[in-house]
């Protein structure tokens, strides 16, 4: 295959990124996805999962419910065609979608494949990178929590030594008789 054929293969991460999803606590990509990535039609790819089960295990791959398939639809405009689907998607794990390049052994399965991986992996590094930036601003929000009144309290006396009260004082002097303190 010539490489100007592969190069028609690859699909903007962007895109490969909005048809992530967090289900269960776990990225994964629905089988429709996944089909289209790899040029096979959902029916297909899932004859070849049937065919193909003990590859499979269930942190690899697992079957939607019919309620995780509503709020699927309902927030994820590119599978709105589910919602008229009888049968409930199958979603896979980065480990699943792995397992399914050697299942759909085709050429545009393992370019796919090699691009998805890519694309979990950045998530994943983009993931630890803002966790650290997280742990960082909770370090100093700890630290600067308290300071808050002190803050105030030196405000408060730059304040006083800026704008002393005004006592009225007693005139120092030669004083006439008919004069007042």
């Amino acid at each position: 295959m010539t490489k100007a054929l592969n190069k028609s293969f690859l699909i903007p991460d962007e895109i490969m990124i909005n048809k992530i999803l967090l289900i269960r606590e776990k990225k994964v990509m629905i089988d429709k996805d996944i089909a289209e990535l790899y040029g096979v039609t959902t029916k297909r790819l899932n004859e070849q999962v049937k065919r193909n089960k003990k590859r499979f295990p269930d942190d690899f791959m697992f079957q939607l419910t019919e309620n995780e398939k509503e709020k699927v639809v309902a927030n994820c405009d590119h599978l709105k065609n589910l919602k008229y689907s009888p049968n409930l998607p199958y979603a896979f794990t980065e480990h699943g979608a792995v397992m399914l390049a050697s299942v759909l052994n085709s050429d545009r399965a393992i370019e796919a494949n090699i691009q998805i991986v890519r694309v979990f992996t950045r998530i994943r590094e983009m993931l630890l990178t803002n966790k650290d930036i997280l742990l960082k601003l909770e370090q100093l929000e700890r630290k600067v929590t308290g300071h808050d009144e002190n803050i105030q309290m030196i405000f408060g006396a730059l304040r006083k030594l800026l704008n002393p009260p005004q006592v009225p004082r007693r005139r120092i002097g030669f004083r006439r008789p008919d004069e007042n303190d």
